[in-house]
């Protein structure tokens, strides 16, 4: 097993360093001892904070923003091309290129590691088990692909024994990880252009499952054949009462009150909870503590009110499942209506669920469809794949509530101050940029 000390004579130059992921890496690899620079497309809050951390992040790729010294090792972030001038320079330098993966496998290498995966959760319930360990005063190191509004960060190495991790099954770097404590909410098909079936993504899952000491898995037979006859923990919720903005449910003799709305937050809740027993916290403590957690940024994370009194709430949603739970879960805040703004992410997503993307919008009230966030893929590659694709689905999914099909976000922004009353919940799901709507959208701004 590595040391930390190791990293002290390390440099590692981040390409993509402004990415959820390779941020936090990058950051956790700066306080274990590494020089530590990158480089991003554009700037971004996340650059400001990493800078503020001493680490050199770099606006625009170019193979001489890579230091000139000998034994530079390039980490790539799965988004970025082989194409790209500094992953050039690096070859023609002959410095070791490191896939993400490569440098998850060196840090869980360091700690005794819970990883958290899933299609739907994992970076709450990642982050829900972070808070819960800080809380029971064991540091945790953590990796997580969004902030943890608690600390203001999405990573810190901490000074305990274990480190939370979220597990990515996109690009299957979930199988490099050193893992004790495997943790997965639900699987389901959600990359179809690294994926060639279903039965292919379980198994993977089966492969990660198999990797570790313990497991923590919903009570699903499914979930069960894929452990095998090895150790698990099974979960599901008890008792569970919806409330305005949470809930609370029974776990091991607990109540437990959450500040996080819906059942799906729930479920989280009670894979995290699991997971710090297995990191050792008492019970009692565990249901404590839980109660502290407020969410994680793009979670739910209400941004403000419109010009006319709308709550603004901003989350992560990017698949069917996470819209359909999203909207039910604004359904607790008693709200006159829910109004979904949606911003696609993924030629190849928007084409394969169309129909169900339409479905799970068709339960707000007034649905608004942007067009496809460009992220990975390239459009000629998808001809007459747009958000009209969704937006017509939603549309005829509605039975008459109104849908409107509104690519720019100037035009979606005039549209919805329009029509957003002072009673509207306005929900703004994404994985692309459509927080900056949100925010225009939020004159009214509610501090963190």
């Amino acid at each position: 097993m590595s040391s930390s000390a190791d990293w002290s004579s390390r440099r590692l130059h981040f390409v993509g360093i402004g990415g959820a992921g390779m941020s936090g890496w990058a950051s956790v690899a700066a306080e274990l001892g590494a020089t530590v620079s990158g480089s991003d497309a554009a700037d971004s809050p996340t650059l400001t904070a990493l800078r503020e951390q001493g680490i050199e992040a770099r606006v625009g790729h170019d193979g001489a923003n890579i230091p000139t010294a000998e034994g530079v090792e390039v980490v790539r972030s799965s988004a970025i091309l082989g194409s790209n001038p500094e992953l050039t320079a690096a070859r023609e330098r002959g410095l070791r290129l490191m896939e993400r993966a490569e440098l998850l496998a060196e840090l869980t290498a360091l700690r005794r590691t819970i990883a958290v995966a899933g299609a739907h959760g994992k970076t709450t319930t990642t982050s829900m088990t972070a808070q819960i360990l800080i809380e029971c005063g064991l540091d945790p190191g953590y990796l997580i692909g969004g902030e943890l509004r608690s600390s203001g960060r999405n990573a810190a190495w901490g000074s305990g024994e274990w480190l939370i991790v979220e597990a990515d099954e996109s690009d299957r770097s979930m199988l490099s990880l050193n893992v004790e404590v495997a943790v997965v909410t639900n699987v389901e098909l959600d990359h179809h252009a690294n994926y060639r079936s279903f039965a292919e993504l379980r198994e993977v899952f089966r492969e990660f499952l198999s990797g570790a000491a313990e497991a923590v898995i919903p009570n699903s037979t499914e979930m069960l054949e894929l452990r095998g006859d090895l150790p698990a923990v099974v979960f599901s919720v008890d008792s569970l009462q919806l409330r305005a903005g949470g809930s609370s449910f029974q776990w091991r003799g607990e109540e437990v009150t959450l500040s996080v709305p819906g059942a799906h937050n729930a479920a989280n809740a009670v894979a995290a909870l699991e997971s710090a027993l297995l990191a050792g916290v008492e019970v009692s403590d565990a249901a404590k503590a839980i109660g502290s957690f407020g969410g994680g940024a793009r979670r739910f994370e209400q941004l403000g009110r419109s010009q006319s009194g709308a709550l603004i709430i901003d989350d992560y949603a990017h698949h069917p499942t996470e819209v359909s739970a999203t909207i039910a879960a604004a359904r607790t805040l008693a709200s006159e209506r829910v109004v979904a703004v949606f911003q696609p992410h993924l030629f190849s997503r928007t084409e394969r669920l169309a129909s169900e993307f339409g479905r799970a919008l068709a339960a707000a009230d007034v649905v608004c469809v942007l067009d496809v966030y460009k992220a990975r893929e390239k459009q000629e590659d998808f001809p007459g794949v747009d958000g009209r694709l969704i937006a017509a689905a939603a549309a005829d999914a509605a039975g008459g509530k109104e849908v409107l099909w509104l690519p720019e976000f100037s035009d979606a922004l005039a549209q919805l101050n329009l029509r957003l009353r002072t009673d509207d919940s306005c929900l703004i799901l994404g994985a692309g940029d459509v927080r900056e709507l949100g925010e225009d959208l939020a004159v009214e701004r509610f501090s963190r």
